[in-house]
């Protein structure tokens, strides 16, 4: 007798799911040979825009986002000693002018465009907002914008600097990207501290579901991590194998953002937008060659610092780079909350005068 035994049939979104871990693990190993930093972050993202333009749907659910989020805030609060506020309340003047150019080089970017009508409508005042992407989506339709250019012109920007970002520290780190390759992926984890940190990143997860603080995902986290292990209240563990699933999780659903749709409504526009992602990079470069020359930071900090990319994605890349993690996390999230306060503001007094010199 032939005993037979009938498997249930693989479906189609998890054999998507597996071949795309599979090009992930394939892209971080190639990356990591081109000793690139942040490699477990950029393999999935680059393996999940592959796969979104080609139709396949790899949307992360927003929940497993917030809590990789949750677990990268960690990370950067491991880093954080509560005497950073007092070094930034001695150079506030360099603090500050490091966030107000990063805002207004955008601003104007994308006023510039708006008035050669470069794109059309608002859609560039809205897409060239260097952070609270989300937001800026959002509110750019009520203005005559193209709610997916913009989509489209926020995610590129965070890829473009990703990348960029990832490929500056090959001038002045050698080895560091291969941090993570000779990680110990399994250590000994004591349940206790994985239990504090678990509840930090729940703390996170109940802020962002509730809406409570912008990006509370993150930023709730690493606030609260940085100030409780700070006093010894709590000790934060992050093995290696649940960092890198938090980096792929963000990876993932970066580049999962986009798709045929946005994509193909884009590819006309695709050359001026990728014109102004490296214009807006190239002078956010230049403003961190300001801080190298009148600061004395070390130009990859300086440069990491300044990057209009997202605060996560850059903390990330700093990590693996052994850049200055507390300077580039002070300036990273100063200027997302500065974004947050007054980028919607401008962006709609602009576009409103945008508006009414068209009708005119």
């Amino acid at each position: 007798m032939v005993c037979s035994m009938n498997f249930p049939p693989v479906s189609k979104s998890a054999l998507r799911w597996v071949c795309l871990v599979a090009s992930s693990i394939a892209a971080v190993v190639l990356l990591e040979t081109c000793r690139l930093p942040a490699a477990l972050l950029l393999g999935p993202m680059f393996a999940a825009v592959i796969f979104a333009v080609r139709g396949q749907d790899v949307r992360i659910p927003n929940a497993a986002f917030i809590v990789a989020q949750g677990l990268i805030g960690c990370m950067i609060a491991r880093t954080l000693r509560l005497s950073i506020v007092t070094e930034i309340a001695h150079a506030w003047p360099m603090f500050l002018m490091g966030i107000l150019s990063v805002v207004a080089i955008s601003t104007l970017l994308g006023w510039v465009m708006t008035r050669l009508q470069v794109l059309p409508g608002t859609t560039a005042l809205w897409g060239s907002s260097p952070g609270a992407a989300g937001v800026m989506v959002i509110m750019a339709e009520a203005f005559g914008a193209d709610m997916r250019l913009v989509a489209f012109m926020q995610y590129l920007r965070v890829v473009a600097v990703a990348i960029v970002a990832s490929v500056v520290p090959l001038f002045w780190v050698h080895g560091a990207s291969h941090a993570s390759a000779h990680a110990l992926w399994f250590p000994p984890v004591q349940l206790s501290h994985l239990a504090q940190t678990g509840a930090l990143v729940a703390l996170g997860y109940g802020a962002a579901r509730r809406k409570l603080i912008p990006a509370g995902g993150l930023l709730v986290p690493m606030g609260c991590g940085a100030i409780a292990q700070d006093v010894g209240w709590i000790a934060i563990d992050l093995p290696a194998w649940l960092l890198a699933m938090a980096y792929a999780t963000a990876g993932w659903s970066i580049g999962g953002r986009f798709s045929p749709d946005i994509l193909h409504h884009a590819l006309r526009a695709l050359p001026k937008i990728l014109l102004s992602i490296g214009v807006l990079i190239g002078l956010c470069g230049g403003m961190a060659a300001v801080l190298v020359t009148w600061g004395g930071i070390d130009p990859l900090t300086a440069y990491l610092a300044t990057s209009p990319g997202g605060a996560d994605t850059v903390a990330i890349i700093a990590a693996s780079a052994h850049a200055d993690m507390p300077f580039i996390v002070a300036m990273q999230v100063g200027r997302f909350l500065v974004v947050m306060l007054t980028a919607p503001l401008i962006a709609r007094r602009l576009a409103r005068q945008h508006l009414a010199r068209v009708k005119t």
